[in-house]
């Protein structure tokens, strides 16, 4: 899979550009601020629907104008083109079409063109909260397996109207049964996103324990471990397991989860704990060691998402690097496969670098250096 064609107008920085991309790895240069994350950024909305940077659609928009637009040409593995397009508005609803088919969500743009971001706020995946381990999950999870869009959705959706009852203080004659209804719509989509994650981590983490020790040079492997606190113990790969336990944490925090007016059993709240040495990377990992894992984990990702649809997706490294060392760059490049990559840089790169095309930006301009 790669990207053939990238062609903005009022994204970021850009007032428009166009590019045609060619296989092979393209090094994007320039100085901060000048627009090299932002086309990354670009090229990652057509595969994701959102900002990898966490930001609404509303500030993707350029300052002054109403909307952004953003087309992308697609080849994938087996040689089919596809074109995706959508219209960012900084007010109101976005509009998207692939193959001039307008979409009625942005969910349903996954899998037209699928990418691995490498970012400096990956190191988030390791120092940071289980929400983001649980966020790299799931991504990972649609990317293999586009149906859990639906199904991560659909527990969202019920776990708000929960919290919202909850919140409510459970007043009037019906609430009771509503709270019940919510119950078995949780436990449903709960337990196929529990079940979805535990066979996607039994693949990953012997991938990214792999990933791990190739970059670091030979050091002491990782663990990693899904744990479902509020299931007294990690649950079987067994849908009927899970959905007893599930059933059976509802009714053992039931009072507490009315008395603080939020739900308080489910994947929401789950971990996916990362051991360094036997170590929590949280806490013991040193800072280079904790790079490294985030590293690991989006190369692992990569791999898995690879074996698992056939194709390669797309590799977009902004500035990543720059907080490497020497050895470690050159272990990144060295894992690094032969599809499209593409590579931001305000500075140096590994020598072992060897990129097909250069791009200079500057001011939200691109240029051949």
């Amino acid at each position: 899979m790669r990207v053939t064609l990238v062609d903005i107008a009022d994204f970021r920085c850009y007032e428009a550009a166009r590019l045609e991309l060619p296989p092979g790895m393209t090094v994007v240069v320039g100085q901060n601020g000048q627009g090299k994350t932002s086309l990354l950024e670009a090229i990652a909305w057509g595969a994701l629907g959102r900002s990898f940077r966490g930001v609404p659609d509303a500030a993707l928009v350029r300052t002054g104008a109403e909307r952004a637009i953003v087309r992308l040409g697609v080849e994938e593995g087996s040689g089919r083109d596809r074109l995706i397009e959508a219209e960012l508005r900084a007010v109101g609803r976005n509009r998207v079409l692939v193959d001039r088919n307008p979409l009625a969500r942005n969910r349903d743009l996954l899998g037209a063109l699928r990418v691995t971001v490498f970012a400096p706020d990956d190191l988030e995946l390791v120092k940071g909260g289980p929400t983001h381990r649980r966020t790299y999950l799931d991504d990972l999870l649609v990317a293999t397996t586009p149906r859990f869009a639906t199904v991560v959705g659909e527990y969202e959706k019920v776990l708000r109207h929960r919290n919202a009852l909850l919140r409510g203080g459970m007043r009037g004659p019906d609430a009771r049964t509503t709270l019940e209804v919510f119950d078995e719509q949780l436990v449903k989509a709960g337990t196929e996103l529990v079940l979805g994650r535990l066979r996607l981590t039994e693949r990953l983490a012997p991938a990214a324990d792999a990933a791990y020790r190739e970059l670091a040079g030979g050091a002491d492997g990782i663990t990693a471990t899904y744990v479902p606190e509020w299931a007294e113990g990690t649950p079987a790969t067994d849908a009927d397991a899970i959905s007893d336990a599930f059933h059976a944490a509802l009714a053992r925090l039931r009072q507490r989860e009315t008395e603080r007016g939020t739900t308080l059993v489910g994947p929401h709240r789950d971990e996916w704990r990362l051991l360094v040495a036997g170590l929590d990377s949280r806490t013991h990992a040193s800072q280079g060691e904790q790079r490294t894992l985030a590293l690991g984990l989006r190369l692992a990702g990569h791999r898995t998402v690879t074996d698992a649809i056939d194709d390669e997706p797309v590799l977009l490294l902004d500035d990543v690097f720059s907080e490497l060392d020497d050895r470690r760059g050159s272990a990144l490049v060295e894992k690094l496969t032969g599809g499209q990559t593409l590579v931001t840089t305000a500075g140096s790169l590994p020598q072992a670098v060897a990129p097909a095309t250069r791009l200079r930006i500057a001011g939200g301009r691109i240029e051949e250096p």
